[in-house]
């Protein structure tokens, strides 16, 4: 199996105008479907039918038959996922769907399938939702970019509720450019069309791809590649005089550019580039920022001092080196700082009472090291040693308030911690901007 979408991968690479007719039986086939299976994460939440990956595998071989069949005759239907909603780092709150597990199953299967196609496409400055790449390649080459080009400005640009706005007619559009068989597009349109369940009652999807699926996030960089990425990169780029670099993770993306006017007209034209795909610019997050070496040494002349930017949870500042140079450096964005800070806090004043401690002690460990993996980059042990500390302060003190007899010293709570192995600051993922 592996084999067949390999030659349909080579292919793509091979003939860029290649448009294929004949790809539907490779998500169908019954040796794919068990491969996607063992792929996916058991214990993730079940959708609106309450099924998870083990409930599907007591009887496996008979449910991928069966699906595989279903699939084979077009009479596979999805189900509507089911709405959820958690808290967004700056206020407010992000609407998330959940799919049956049988349908996250399909997604994968197509997805492995459209992997191969538009891994040949997708551009190199796309890193968001793709196989072998990360937000931390992201922002390790935003980093070395601003660090050795000429970088004065960073556009900063936010689509407003992306994942809500996907205009289906142009989604199609840009899924025919590559993918020619009818079936894998109607299979598509039944999952765009499934629907959204809230409190029991079903909405139908006339726009948007809900965020939380694998397809969803497949789709959603085919729509920008052909919406933004491409326009981005043959067209506005060959405008510019000076220097521009772009990156994109999901919705999140950003320019930089050697000249204030070439980035002030980029945002204008980015506007009138998104209305024409029904998209819109959150006109409050979006902004000009003068940054970079030459904006360090440029002080407030022409633009005002160097600011800062956030991109991907980080937030990006002018630093300077031992010897005294230039040195972009990243550290957790304040928004992010605090939403962890916050979610954990109610979490424990809500969970206390209704767990022992070792659970307790065990959850915060693996919510700091999660925290740690994604955060513990070079030049952000600092902020990282003040989130460890506030968590040691707020199971502290949530522990103690359970009981007044049983309360701990510093001391006593010090040792608890270390007989659960605690987490230390250790850099995780080393980003150099100097490095090669």
């Amino acid at each position: 199996m592996e084999t067949k979408l390999e030659w349909v991968g080579e292919r793509a690479r091979q003939e860029p105008n290649c448009c294929f007719t004949s790809i539907y039986h490779h998500v169908y086939e019954l040796e794919h479907l068990r491969r996607c299976y063992k792929e996916m994460e058991g214990g993730k939440a079940p959708g609106v039918d309450g099924v998870g990956k083990a409930d599907y595998g007591e009887d496996l071989e008979e449910n991928l038959r069966d699906l595989s069949q279903r699939l084979a005759r077009m009479g596979y239907r999805p189900k509507p996922v089911k709405r959820v909603y958690i808290e967004k780092p700056g206020g407010g709150k992000r609407a998330l769907g959940i799919p049956c597990f049988e349908d996250k199953l399909v997604q994968k299967a197509l997805s492995r399938v459209l992997e191969q196609i538009y891994e040949a496409d997708f551009v190199p400055s796309s890193y968001g939702y793709r196989p072998g790449r990360s937000a931390h390649e992201a922002i390790d080459e935003l980093g070395r970019t601003i660090q050795r080009r000429r970088v004065s400005w960073v556009a900063e640009a936010d689509i407003r509720s992306y994942f809500d706005r996907v205009n289906h007619e142009w989604l199609l559009k840009f899924l025919g450019h590559r993918v020619g068989d009818p079936r894998v597009l109607r299979l598509i349109v039944r999952f765009l069309k499934a629907g959204v369940m809230e409190d029991g009652l079903v909405r139908a999807s006339e726009e948007g791809t809900p965020q939380g699926g694998v397809l969803s996030a497949l789709l959603s960089n085919v729509y920008l590649h052909y919406a933004l990425d491409l326009w981005v990169e043959r067209k506005y780029r060959r405008q510019c005089r000076g220097e521009m670099y772009y990156f994109r993770y999901a919705d999140d993306h950003l320019c930089c550019f050697q000249y204030h006017g070439e980035a002030q007209a980029y945002l204008e034209a980015l506007e009138k580039r998104l209305g024409k795909f029904g998209l819109e610019l959150a006109k409050e997050k979006t902004r000009l920022v003068s940054f970079g070496r030459y904006a360090s040494e440029r002080g407030p002349r022409g633009g005002g001092s160097s600011r800062t930017f956030d991109f991907l949870g980080f937030n990006f500042y002018c630093g300077r080196t031992r010897q005294g140079g230039f040195k972009v450096k990243r550290r957790t964005s304040r928004a992010k700082f605090r939403s962890k800070l916050k979610q954990y806090n109610q979490w424990l004043r809500q969970t206390r009472n209704f767990h022992p401690t070792a659970e307790l002690v065990k959850r915060s460990k693996q919510m700091l090291q999660g925290h740690l993996n994604y955060y513990a980059i070079t030049d952000n042990g600092a902020r990282c040693e003040a989130f460890r500390k506030q968590v040691w302060r707020l199971l502290w003190k949530w522990l103690n308030r359970r009981s007044q007899r049983n309360s701990y010293s510093a001391e006593q709570f010090e040792q608890l911690l270390a007989c659960h192995g605690w987490p230390s600051i250790q850099i995780r993922h080393r980003l150099c901007p100097f490095a090669r």
